[in-house]
């Protein structure tokens, strides 16, 4: 590395952590409460001037491969982000720098900034596809390392906005903002509480004593812009003009506020997780189609409000299982967190213990309703459930976008994390895998890196 940054030139260094999903999910995009845990595991961005100011030189280093890709100052100077997109894509490499070179391109023309060419060298321990936001502790470590060279002094919500941004725009996916929430304002050994609507964040809340959670690697990759999680947001986002359209909202009045993305005058503030579960159940359910294709909903209803997700013509939609999720998972979040925060209180913890595993196992069951299950999380799930109380576990549920990645399990003590690590061995020898255990929690990278806010 040393042979990589030029003396005499300051190094600018950030880290941020990936993330543990222990409950939420998906619903984020619908507003549901969210209980997230930033990770052990980190990535750490280091940010240099260039002498020579003509591009930008990034090399990464993960699990001892080292990826490298330039890009001239040319053409991170368009305007147009679908021409940034297009001058990238076509570069080897240009997926995995896309998430650093969109924090670049956001930020720049978010605060009006002006980048020099740099040398930027990342490491990181942040398994990748594994579902534990791996892209936002890069992009969270990327946007901080430059904020301090920079010198820029911004809310506590302004890095993370920048990144969802990038993530969108650039990457080109559909993820909601609670990964880089997390990574950014997260808390060692502690629960954050998050309501995306669009980015409220609440005090963390420090675990009670003997609970924790780990996560056990499926070994199926999970991408969040697969198809599958795109058309599950899509979805929903069309049950909800279903919905408002119910209530007197005509879609001509939606078309606006989609270009807007100023929500609060539309029913239940535009967002599904706002609706209790009784009135859903009662009211609205049975509005909406099991199925549809992209092209008979535009035919009737034009349009949804989501700003991310494109209707597809041709395809099926599942609207009433993809809004029935977010609805009840919100239900679930809430009553999960009261549980734990009377938990030191309870008389009985093993039957409150029972009670939080079971909210997990609905969640998860909830990812299979919508088409976000896996054979492979659904059995590292069952080997939990089979363990059970008798050895300290509790619950477990598939995390982040589904479709593989890395399940979460509820265990309690020092005999409930031998009995997970014993399940991971089990699931690793019968599968013939290679996986990864999460265990451990780190602070996000507003506090690891000191950053000033206003």
């Amino acid at each position: 590395m040393s042979e990589f940054f030029l003396p005499g030139i300051p190094i600018f260094e950030a880290s941020a952590p990936g993330r543990m999903d222990v409950m939420g999910g998906i619903s984020d995009y619908s507003g549901s409460l969210l209980l997230q845990m930033p990770i052990r595991e980190t990535t750490t961005v280091k940010v240099q001037r260039r002498s020579q100011n003509d591009r930008i030189h990034i090399k990464t280093k993960s699990s001892n491969v080292i990826d490298e890709f330039v890009i001239s100052l040319d053409q991170l100077s368009t305007t147009d982000h679908l021409s940034f997109v297009n001058s990238i894509s076509t570069q080897p490499g240009g997926d995995w720098a896309a998430y650093i070179l969109g924090c670049i391109f956001v930020l720049a023309r978010s605060k009006q900034l002006h980048f020099d060419g740099m040398n930027i060298f990342v490491e990181s321990s942040v398994p990748v596809g594994k579902g534990v936001s791996s892209s936002a502790a890069l992009e969270m470590a990327t946007l901080c390392a430059l904020s301090k060279m920079h010198g820029l002094k911004l809310s506590s919500t302004d890095l993370p906005l920048i990144a969802q941004q990038a993530e969108n725009q650039i990457v080109g996916a559909p993820c909601g903002l609670m990964d880089q929430l997390t990574s950014h304002l997260g808390e060692r050994n502690k629960l954050l509480p998050l309501i995306c609507q669009p980015h409220d964040v609440f005090p963390s809340f420090s675990l009670p004593k003997s609970i924790s959670f780990c996560g056990i690697d499926s070994g199926i990759r999970h991408a969040v812009s697969g198809a599958s999680y795109s058309d599950v947001r899509a979805a929903a986002f069309m049950a909800y003009t279903i919905i408002a359209t119910s209530t007197g909202i005509s879609t001509d009045k939606l078309k606006p506020v989609k270009a807007s993305g100023l929500w609060d005058q539309l029913p239940f503030k535009g967002y599904l997780s706002n609706i209790p579960q009784s009135l859903f159940e009662s009211s609205y359910k049975y509005l909406l189609p099991d199925q549809i294709s992209g092209a008979e909903f535009i035919s009737q209803y034009q349009l949804s409000i989501d700003q991310t997700t494109s209707i597809i013509p041709d395809k099926i939609y599942r609207l009433r299982a993809c809004a029935e999720h977010p609805i009840r998972e919100n239900f679930r979040v809430q009553t999960f967190l009261m549980l734990l925060r009377q938990f030191s209180k309870s008389r009985d913890k093993n039957e409150v213990l029972k009670l939080l595993g079971e909210l997990m196992y609905q969640s998860h069951a909830g990812y299979s309703s919508v088409g976000l299950g896996n054979d492979r999380t659904d059995e590292l799930v069952e080997m939990v459930r089979s363990a059970g109380p008798e050895r300290q576990v509790y619950g477990a549920r598939v995390t982040g976008g589904g479709s593989g990645g890395t399940v979460c399990i509820l265990c309690y003590g020092k005999d409930g994390k031998d009995t997970v690590r014993s399940i991971f061995n089990e699931y690793r020898k019968t599968n013939g895998i290679k996986s990864y255990f999460f265990t451990g929690s780190s602070d996000g990278a507003m506090l690891s890196n000191k950053l000033d806010t206003m």
